[in-house]
């Protein structure tokens, strides 16, 4: 494994340990590491860079905790998997992959226009026993199965087609028919994966699924779909801003 070329300021004010993190986050966001690479260890690298085992240390444990690196017993530190961090913004998963440099690529399971769901038809403001249109789509990162997503949305919408919503993300096919969702309430959680969601998403039994339930409406606030997905654990997290006010 070739050394990484980097550059410690001993006169900056910032911290060193944090010049060595912000240069290594750099060189995986950018490419020179990639996914499963072996990573340099802590003494090899403090040796080298004139630095101390707790400043290597430290910057390493940045990366680790910020889900870049994975420590393994046995093997050492590798580059982690790619992981999609999505901010809690009205988007699709197909815009932020993209957004992300990565390669978006969808698998339609089921697309029916005569599906019934009680509780997405309560969420569309329609009556129990309503047909709703339904789409069950897997979407790929590359060639990584990433997310199971299922969307409901209100009969009108009864044309969509498998070309259309393998082509492009769904909020991007509904702007295209003069839908514009604006807002949307969500909810995030944590779930075991079923047997056939495993199979789907090539999980091992023992990792966790995120999940996701949308429901989004237009600027009017009637609702334009509901929507209830779940994401592979170690690809897939969610970024929130909070203040004290």
């Amino acid at each position: 494994m070739a050394a990484l070329p980097i550059s410690i300021d001993r006169t900056s004010p910032v911290p060193l340990y944090h010049q060595l993190a912000e240069q290594l986050t750099a060189a995986i966001s950018g490419g020179t590491l990639r996914p499963g690479d072996p990573f340099e260890n802590e003494i090899a690298m403090s040796d080298r860079l004139g630095l101390s085992r707790p400043t290597v240390r430290r910057a390493i444990s940045e990366l680790v905790n910020k889900g870049l690196l994975v420590r393994r017993r046995g093997i050492g530190t590798t580059v982690a998997n790619q992981m999609v961090h999505r901010k809690a913004e009205l988007t699709s998963l197909y815009d932020d992959l993209v957004r992300e440099g990565r390669t978006p690529r969808t698998d339609v399971l089921a697309l029916s226009c005569e599906a019934y769901d009680d509780r997405a038809a309560e969420v569309l403001g329609l009556p129990p026993g309503s047909p709703l249109v339904s789409i069950v789509r897997l979407r790929y990162a590359g060639d990584l199965p990433l997310a199971i997503l299922r969307n409901w949305l209100p009969p009108a919408m009864n044309d969509l087609t498998v070309k259309e919503l393998e082509t492009d993300g769904l909020y991007a096919v509904l702007r295209a028919r003069g839908v514009r969702p604006t807002v949307a309430r969500q909810r995030i959680g944590a779930r075991n994966a079923t047997a056939e969601e495993r199979r789907t998403l090539h999980m091992s039994k023992a990792e966790p699924l995120v999940t996701m339930t949308r429901s989004a409406y237009d600027a009017d606030g009637s609702p334009v779909e509901f929507g209830d997905h779940c994401y592979r654990a170690d690809q897939y997290s969610v970024e929130v801003l909070v203040s004290d006010r």
